[in-house]
């Protein structure tokens, strides 16, 4: 049974940094693609990042430059670190694999 766990969500202020974290079970992590979604209320989910098993990555237009996506294949964690954080990205993040899904953790940026 694959498992996807994120954490690292919470409260911050715009300009702000936050890092979150997902943790795999169920698969061979290191063989898998993996990403970062969001969905901010009222608007559909949308693809923040994908880091692939040869750590290639790559990341939505309204990111670029803010956010890094990395992976650990010994502890099965992918992780998202956000900087120069703005309202916008408010969002619910969620961790992927093919059709799996995590729960999602919340973000939420104060102006």
């Amino acid at each position: 049974q694959v498992q996807l766990v994120e954490s690292g969500g919470g409260l911050v202020q715009a300009g702000g940094s936050l890092r979150l974290s997902c943790v795999a079970s169920g698969i061979i992590f290191r063989r898998y693609a993996m990403n970062w979604y969001r969905q901010a209320p009222g608007k559909q989910r949308e693809l923040v990042a994908t880091i692939t098993s040869g750590d290639s990555t790559n990341y939505g237009d309204s990111v670029k430059g803010r956010f890094t996506i990395s992976r650990d294949n010994a502890k099965n964690t992918v992780y998202l670190q956000m900087d120069s954080l703005k309202p916008e990205d408010t969002a619910v993040y969620y961790c992927n694999t093919f059709s799996h899904w995590g729960q999602g953790t919340q973000v939420t940026v104060s102006s």
